[in-house]
């Protein structure tokens, strides 16, 4: 569905994303993991087009989308969920999902009860300002506006950031269920260890290149993860 080759993001002269090469087929669940400044995030914004790739190419399912604009890419279903959730605090919830329903107004009721469905405690808070919900709330909300846009390939960065454990593993539960109804997922995580238990493969960045890639079950046990990433 997705893949890139030799795909490089610079920040003036600094070069954040090196020569990354990486395939994710239709309906798999795929990891990126790293340290804090490795370049996870850079990454994500490339995909989805809110950097632009100086060298390489993005191509979704055979369409080189490296000059298309954002909307352009969410209109062919590549959707990004930033970690810093970017919701807009002074607005309800209903209107924070409307924000994400722009592209796509015909599917707006139907996805919306999938939403609420997905989040019964937003259905509860519908009218509720986000900025007065808490974090795992905001989360719920900001994983939800993604779905608004009928994602092909949804793309999460770092769902777990100042979240309870608990609250953290049900909303990965919930991204794995999405991924189970049929929408590629790509997770970006600095908690290792709850990525590799959801995901089933993942590629290890380190300084905007990629490291090493395999199976989760392959990673899990490679001596330089577990060093680096799993403090074993």
């Amino acid at each position: 569905m997705l893949t890139l080759t030799n795909v490089s993001t610079y920040y003036g002269n600094f070069e954040a994303v090196r020569d990354v090469g990486l395939t994710i087929g239709r309906g798999e669940m795929v990891g990126i993991i790293g340290a804090n400044g490795a370049g996870k995030t850079t990454l994500m914004r490339t995909i989805c087009g809110l950097e632009r790739n100086r060298g390489g190419n993005i191509l979704l399912d055979g369409e080189n989308i490296s000059t298309l604009s954002p909307r352009a890419r969410v209109m062919r279903g590549v959707v990004y969920c930033p970690e810093d959730r970017k919701l807009f605090l002074g607005m309800t919830v209903v209107e924070n999902l409307e924000m994400g329903a722009h592209v796509r107004p015909k599917e707006f009721k139907r996805n919306l009860e999938r939403v609420l469905d997905t989040f019964p405690i937003l259905a509860e808070k519908r009218n509720t300002t986000a900025g007065s919900l808490s974090g795992g709330q905001q989360q719920m909300l900001a994983i939800g506006r993604s779905l608004m846009a009928s994602p092909r390939l949804g793309m999460f960065d770092e769902p777990s950031t100042g979240l309870a454990p608990l609250v953290a593993e049900q909303l990965m539960e919930v991204i794995r269920s999405l991924n189970s109804e049929g929408m590629t997922v790509l997770l970006v995580e600095q908690n290792v260890h709850l990525a590799l238990d959801f995901v089933s493969r993942a590629y290890a960045l380190e300084n905007g290149r990629i490291v090493l890639e395999g199976s989760a079950e392959e990673l899990k046990g490679n001596d330089d993860v577990r060093r680096s990433y799993l403090g074993a």
